[in-house]
């Protein structure tokens, strides 16, 4: 242990050392405690599983793709299609299956405006995942 040293008017000087031996104290007992618990979390059941051939079953929902050419123009899965005729359409398919994507291919010159109407007609007709569709070989 420090002690402060004793001047000669007889006052104490302040102690300036820190006391780390309790530190380390605690810090052996939790690396101690860490050592004894850590096998214990991770226990798990061994069980012998079935074995099978077959494939998995994936099921893709339904999804709309909507191409936007650079004058406008609107493509409902490569037919063309008005705006004005969108919103039922987009009515009608969520309708029939709710979790519908919308996949949005637009041109790269086409105006934000045309898209953001399209999200904003699709996202008004319940359309809840909307998506959009690039070309990872432009760069």
């Amino acid at each position: 242990m420090a002690f402060g040293s004793i001047n000669d008017s007889g006052r104490q000087a302040p102690m300036a050392e820190i006391n780390v031996v309790p530190l380390v104290d605690v810090m052996l007992v939790l690396l101690i405690i860490f050592i004894i618990t850590a096998p214990l979390l991770t226990h798990s059941v061994k069980i012998d599983l079935p074995k099978t051939s077959s494939e998995p079953n994936l099921t893709q929902p339904e999804h709309i793709e909507l191409a936007i050419r650079k004058d406008g123009q609107l493509f409902w899965n490569g037919l063309p299609i008005a705006l004005e005729q969108l919103s039922p359409r987009f009515t009608a398919t969520v309708a029939r299956t709710p979790n519908t994507e919308l996949h949005i291919r637009a041109d790269k010159q086409v105006q934000y405006e045309h898209v953001a109407r399209v999200m904003s007609m699709g996202a008004k007709a319940g359309l809840a995942r909307i998506g959009f569709i690039t070309d990872p070989s432009e760069q």
